[in-house]
C-alpha cells in the first residue's frame, strides 16, 4: 500500500492532525542525542582553549608591520578574545556544523531506510521537511552561539573582563560590546543560510549524508575561491562569500549596516530559492528507502 493511500485514510481518521505529526520537540531531542551533534559541539567548545594555548605558547599576538588588525587585539580582554574566535572560525569552521546539521538530516533517514516509514506513519512530506529544517537551523544557531559564549568565558578568565578594544582605535564598553557581538552572531547566521539551504536541498536529493554535507562544504569553498578572482570584478558582489566578513563593520567605532544588509539580502535570496526547490522536489520524489 502506497504512502499516499495511507495518507488519504489517515486524514479522515478520528484524532489525526497533520500538524501534530513529528513534533519539532521530538525531532530536536533525536538530533541532540546523535553522536555527530555532541562531537561537533565539543569541537566548537574546544576551539577557545586551543587558541588560548596557542597564545600562551607563542606569546601575545602583535603586528610586525605597524598595522593593527582584530587578531592583534585577542589578549586585551574577554570580549576581544570572543571576537577573534569568531573571526578565526567564520570563514570555514562554522560552515561545517551548518552543512552537517542541515545536510545530514533527511539523507540520514534515507540511508537508514527509515524515511519511508516516517512518511507512512503518516507524516506529511512538507511537515517532515519543516520539522527537520527548523531543528537543523536551530542547532546551527546554537553552534554559533556556543563558540563566542565559551570564548568569552575563557577569555575573561585568562585576560580579564573589559571593554572591546577596537583595532582602529578606541573601545566599546561591555554593554555595547555585547550588542555588537550579538549583531555579529546574527549576521554570521544569516550569511550561512545559503550553506544551510544548499545542504538541505542536497539532503533531499541523495541517500548519502556525506554527499550532501560534503557537497555543501565543497561548493562553499568554491565560492570562496571565486571571490578571490579579482578578474570577475563586480560579479563577485553576487557571491555570498564576498560578504562573509561584512560583520567586521560591527567592530568599528561607528556601526555600519550597508555591507551587512547587502550580504544578508544575497544570502536570504539564494536560500529561499534553494529551500523552495527542496520542498518542491521532495513533494514529487519517489521515496523507496
Amino acid at each position: 500500500m502506497s504512502s499516499s493511500t495511507l495518507m488519504e485514510r489517515a486524514e479522515v481518521a478520528d484524532g489525526y492532525r497533520a500538524g501534530r505529526t513529528l513534533p519539532i520537540r521530538v525531532e530536536l531531542v533525536r538530533q541532540l542525542k546523535r553522536r555527530r551533534t555532541m562531537v561537533m559541539f565539543g569541537i566548537l567548545a574546544a576551539l577557545p582553549f586551543v587558541l588560548l594555548i596557542a597564545f600562551q605558547v607563542g606569546g601575545s599576538p602583535g603586528s610586525e608591520n605597524g598595522g593593527v588588525n582584530l587578531m592583534d587585539t585577542a589578549t586585551l580582554s574577554g570580549a576581544n578574545f570572543a571576537a577573534v574566535n569568531l573571526f578565526a572560525s567564520a570563514g570555514f569552521l562554522l560552515v561545517v556544523p551548518v552543512a552537517l546539521f542541515c545536510g545530514d538530516t533527511v539523507a540520514s533517514e534515507a540511508s537508514w531506510s527509515s524515511l519511508r516509514y516516517l512518511l507512512a506513519a503518516p507524516v506529511p512530506r512538507a511537515r517532515l521537511l519543516w520539522s527537520k529544517l527548523v531543528v537543523g537551523l536551530t542547532l546551527s544557531l546554537a553552534a554559533m552561539v556556543l563558540l563566542p559564549v565559551v570564548a568569552l568565558a575563557v577569555g575573561s578568565v585568562a585576560y580579564g573582563w573589559g571593554p572591546l578594544e577596537l583595532p582602529t582605535g578606541g573601545s566599546l564598553a561591555a554593554g555595547a560590546a555585547a550588542q555588537r557581538l550579538l549583531i555579529t552572531i546574527g549576521y554570521i547566521f544569516i550569511s550561512q543560510l545559503i550553506t544551510a539551504a544548499l545542504a538541505f536541498w542536497l539532503s533531499t536529493r541523495t541517500d548519502a549524508p556525506l554527499g550532501a554535507v560534503g557537497g555543501a562544504v565543497g561548493l562553499t569553498i568554491v565560492g570562496n575561491v571565486l571571490d578571490q578572482v579579482t578578474a570577475l570584478g563586480d560579479w563577485r558582489d553576487f557571491l555570498p562569500a564576498h560578504w562573509q566578513y561584512a560583520w567586521l563593520d560591527a567592530v568599528q567605532p561607528q556601526l555600519q549596516w550597508s555591507d551587512m544588509i547587502q550580504g544578508a539580502s544575497i544570502s536570504i535570496t539564494y536560500a529561499l530559492v534553494l529551500f523552495a526547490l527542496a520542498f518542491r522536489g521532495f513533494a514529487r520524489k519517489d521515496v523507496v528507502s
